[in-house]
């Protein structure tokens, strides 16, 4: 088997990878990475560019951000079924790059406190307004376990994390439905697992 190997920060965005890994039920490697200079080294500006985790290296081959990996490995992994059937991922497609690029986008302006756009910023942005971007969330899990179909898949991983990581540091309205939703997610065993192990790796670094 192909050997995977993830670089990551267990205070980062490469704790959706290491939930959606742990979904796969295949081995990995981990590799911890601390903030600042070890992230801008050399060695791992040769895995990642932009000095960012989280990245995987699946082989020889090299995948980053969340989303794209999240996507790459339920089509490299098929067995695991977390991804829906090729005729069946419109809804699949459309949220994780829409959490991946308008929700986050809009988040990161809402934590950083810019205040409210104006119309024209509005117009030019990937998002539009804050609050059209958690209602559109909102409908599209309204009164469903998953995001996408009738079965837990990729993206609900991405989502998941998303909405249970903006609202745990208060980024987002804690709405019913979210809260719901997330919950459900968190029940998974995946999830325990990915978040005991990362909690560990947090307390070692600490120390």
């Amino acid at each position: 088997m192909t050997a995977l190997t993830l670089y990551t920060n267990p205070q980062s965005r490469g704790a959706i990878v290491r939930w959606m890994l742990e979904e796969l039920g295949a081995p990995y490697e981990v590799k911890m990475l601390n903030y600042g200079p070890e992230m801008k080294s050399p060695d791992y500006l040769a895995v990642n560019g932009m000095g960012k985790v989280p990245a995987l290296k699946h082989g020889e081959k090299i995948i980053t951000e969340a989303a794209a990996i999240c996507a790459y490995l339920a089509d490299a992994f098929p067995a695991a079924g977390l991804a829906p059937a090729l005729e069946d991922r419109a809804d699949y497609y459309r949220w994780l790059f829409f959490c991946a690029g308008p929700m986050d986008a809009a988040w990161f302006v809402a934590a950083c406190k810019f205040g409210d756009l104006t119309a024209e910023q509005q117009s030019m942005s990937s998002f539009g307004d804050f609050q059209r971007v958690q209602n559109a969330i909102e409908l599209a899990i309204k009164g469903k376990d998953y995001i996408a179909g009738n079965k837990f898949s990729a993206v609900d991983v991405f989502v998941g994390a998303s909405l249970g990581f903006g609202m745990r540091f208060d980024i987002i309205e804690k709405r019913p439905e979210y809260q719901r939703y997330v919950a459900n997610l968190q029940e998974r065993e995946a999830y325990k697992r990915a978040t005991a192990l990362d909690l560990e790796a947090a307390e070692a670094m600490a120390s």
